[in-house]
């Protein structure tokens, strides 16, 4: 499910993919919100990744594609459906019951921080250099600017919500770290089927153990909850793999700057949401972090004026 960074000029048409990714992630900070309202959280997570899953074992049954018989394969898909999806779907729902979902959005954006800590310390080809030291360092302080001193000095629900969201980060970059030996040679939509099947295998039972048969959706949770399952994580991990596919890993990396505005953007539109001014604060710092970290734009300044 992984491929090695490449570093590639987008096209107008892979722009307009990255975009539209970033869009459907950033809505699913807004889709948790509206099914939270009639749904628990366990039950949010279990529909998405169940109705996700049937929906690419379609697409894979369809096209035919082979699938691996193999418990090596079984197991990776377990490890990844655990930490890929379980942990950090459960902890943003969650944290998403005491914060709001532009923040979550913001606070998610940590991401990418993690799985270059993660990448430094286990693989020999992803060193972290002095510029992308850099851009860790920044992109922390972005992070403590959100969360900001309070939290420390009156720890509630609410830092642990935001810390919440933090730990699904952490997750995962753990995920990727692994996923990137464990399915090598694997059509990625089979990955991501098992991994959401196993997910669902776990999900499922855990939410009829912890809140007995959920209420029927209705109205804006069924439609939320509906696009979390197809379009935030069926059609999103297909769209992924074509972005990596078209564009490298590289520039598949910017849709992690791209979340963020939009995730603000839904939460204040459509449910008027407001963030304190620390918060848009830390975005600044965390998006300076992680153009230092993609480097790209620091070779363009460069290029334009000390050429």
């Amino acid at each position: 499910m992984t491929a090695p960074v490449t570093q590639r000029s987008l096209t107008l048409k892979g722009w307009g993919l990255l975009l539209l990714l970033a869009l459907i992630w950033g809505g699913s900070f807004t889709a948790n919100h509206a099914a939270l309202v009639q749904m628990p959280v366990a039950s949010v997570v279990a529909f998405r990744v169940t109705g996700a899953a049937i929906v690419l074992w379609a697409y894979i049954a369809i096209a035919r594609l082979p699938v691996p018989k193999t418990w090596a394969f079984a197991r990776s898909a377990l490890v990844l459906g655990v930490f890929n999806n379980v942990v950090p779907f459960s902890l943003i729902v969650w944290g998403q019951t005491h914060i709001a979902s532009g923040l979550a959005g913001i606070l998610n954006a940590a991401t990418a921080l993690f799985s270059v800590l993660l990448a430094a310390a286990l693989f020999p080809d992803e060193r972290l250099g002095p510029r992308r030291l850099v851009g860790v360092i920044l992109g922390l302080a972005g992070v403590a600017v959100v969360i900001g001193p309070d939290a420390l000095r009156h720890f509630d629900l609410t830092s642990l919500g935001q810390l919440a969201i933090l730990g699904a980060g952490l997750s995962y970059a753990g995920a990727a770290a692994f996923g990137r030996q464990a399915l090598h040679g694997i059509r990625p939509e089979v990955g991501a089927a098992a991994m959401l099947t196993a997910s669902a295998l776990i999900m499922t039972p855990t939410a009829l153990i912890l809140g007995g048969l959920p209420p029927l959706p209705q109205g804006q949770t069924l439609a939320a909850l509906l696009y979390l399952a197809l379009i935030a994580s069926a059609f999103a991990y297909r769209l992924f793999y074509t972005i990596l596919q078209q564009a490298g890993a590289g520039n598949l990396g910017l849709v992690t700057l791209l979340i963020t505005p939009f995730a603000i953007l839904f939460g204040a539109v459509l449910f008027h949401e407001t963030l304190p001014p620390q918060a848009f604060a830390g975005v600044a710092l965390l998006t300076l972090g992680m153009v230092v970290l993609d480097g790209r734009p620091l070779r363009w300044l460069r290029h334009q004026f000390f050429a």
